[in-house]
């Protein structure tokens, strides 16, 4: 035990053990300041998109298409890799055992590339979010610091994937809390104590830096909706049932439909994108301009009680983002799907009018992300910071284990790791 102790102690005093210390607080400062980019520019790309709306509601038939296609194009041609979310591709690079393979999918090229063309794809008014490709991001520029130090803890290449995706989500949603959680969830199933300590300080770093950059904000605001627990059990049954429901179907499409457009994505990937971009046009055109781009606006707005979409936004948000998501461009299904979330929330509002609408509201973000991901204890961790709502962690905790089941019973395998299959070695993949 006292040799384990001294051995410890001149670990912790390495001069090379420090410098793999110092390495991950550079790594997560610059993660946290490119997803302090990526938030600024994608904000601003929504709204100069809303923008154009205004001019002419017609003006999105011609702009989605041909913005699409202008993305596909720079994908295919530039940046291959970069497609979809970038979640998938962190988890096969996580997977994968040797340096060469996993530099495949996590070079600064792509990160480069990823970054640029989610801009791009909302800039076109496609139903993406920008948090899933911030992971992508986090784990290519975590993974690029192993130049800089030789590491003498065992694998530390996948721990800087971990940690770079873990870190990216703290800082695009401003929740450290819940970046650790979806690195252990979601990323990892498992890895050695040891590296808990190394990923926590990443995940903090980067959140402190963003939080620095933009102020310690909720990502959708505040919401006084509170509800007693005795009270709470039918809104998190209804909720959790009609949350799980959707995401499993959601899932389900996503995962069905990315098989049947892969035939014709590679063969004719623009006719491709310009009939998505055409469809995000009508589906945008139809709800009134509310289903463009990643749906924080329209989230933020139903959680603050501060706007009115109807009932049929969160339907409607839900097919724009699996017709965005097809077109094969870059774009994560996190905000979207928390948008889609708050919005069915609204509607079952309108049938359980005994209970407060914020509530329902935010029960049903949690289910309905439960559903979509199937990781329960990440989706009532983001939703719980980043509303600043810790009185109701205990139902909203139920909301996403109920939702989880009931989209398991749908969709009997996590769509991101399905999904993750077209970036997996042949015969590695998986089968539903």
């Amino acid at each position: 035990m006292l040799k384990h102790i001294k051995h410890s102690g001149k670990w912790l005093l390495s001069h090379k053990d420090w410098r793999a210390h110092f390495t991950f607080i550079v790594g997560a400062t610059v993660v946290g300041l490119v997803a302090t980019f990526m938030a600024i520019s994608s904000e601003w790309a929504n709204h100069l998109f809303i923008a154009t709306t205004a001019i002419s509601p017609y003006l999105p038939f011609i702009i989605s298409p041909l913005g699409l296609m202008l993305v596909v194009w720079l994908t295919r041609k530039y940046f291959s890799g970069s497609e979809g979310s970038g979640i998938p591709q962190v988890m096969v690079a996580l997977e994968l055992g040797h340096e060469k393979e996993r530099s495949l999918l996590l070079t600064l090229r792509i990160a480069f590339g990823k970054v640029l063309l989610c801009i791009l794809g909302l800039l076109s008014g496609a139903s993406i979010g920008r948090e899933g490709p911030t992971v992508h991001v986090g784990a290519a520029i975590m993974f690029s610091m192993r130049r800089f130090v030789r590491f003498r803890m065992y694998d530390m290449e996948r721990v800087l994937i971990l940690t770079g995706g873990a870190a990216g989500v703290a800082a695009a949603f401003n929740t450290p809390l819940a970046g650790i959680v979806f690195g252990i969830e979601e990323l990892s199933r498992s890895f050695e104590v040891r590296t808990r300590g190394l990923m926590l300080s990443g995940v903090m770093v980067a959140a402190i830096t963003a939080i620095a950059i933009q102020g310690n904000y909720s990502y959708f605001g505040f919401t006084s909706a509170l509800i007693q627990i005795q009270d709470a059990v039918i809104p998190v049954i209804v909720c959790g049932i009609v949350g799980g429901v959707f995401g499993g179907i959601f899932s389900l499409l996503l995962i069905k439909g990315s098989r049947i457009v892969a035939p014709y994505r590679n063969n004719r990937p623009f006719v491709v994108a310009a009939l998505c971009g055409l469809g995000i046009a009508i589906i945008g055109f139809y709800s009134g301009q509310l289903t463009y781009g990643s749906g924080y606006i329209e989230a933020t707005q139903l959680v603050t009680a501060s706007g009115d979409l109807g009932n049929q936004y969160g339907y409607l948000k839900l097919i724009a983002t699996v017709v965005s998501y097809l077109s094969g461009i870059p774009g994560g299904i996190f905000a979207p799907s928390l948008a889609t979330g708050a919005g069915i929330g609204a509607h079952i509002a309108d049938w359980l009018t005994a209970y407060p609408q914020g509530v329902l509201i935010l029960f049903a973000m949690v289910a309905y992300f439960s559903g979509v991901v199937q990781a329960p204890i990440t989706a009532f961790v983001i939703v719980m910071e980043m509303t600043d709502q810790h009185e109701l962690i205990v139902p909203m905790m139920a909301s996403a284990l109920l939702a989880a089941g009931v989209s398991r019973s749908i969709c009997t395998t996590p769509i991101y790791s399905t999904l993750a299959d077209s970036f997996r070695p042949d015969g590695q993949k998986q089968h539903q």
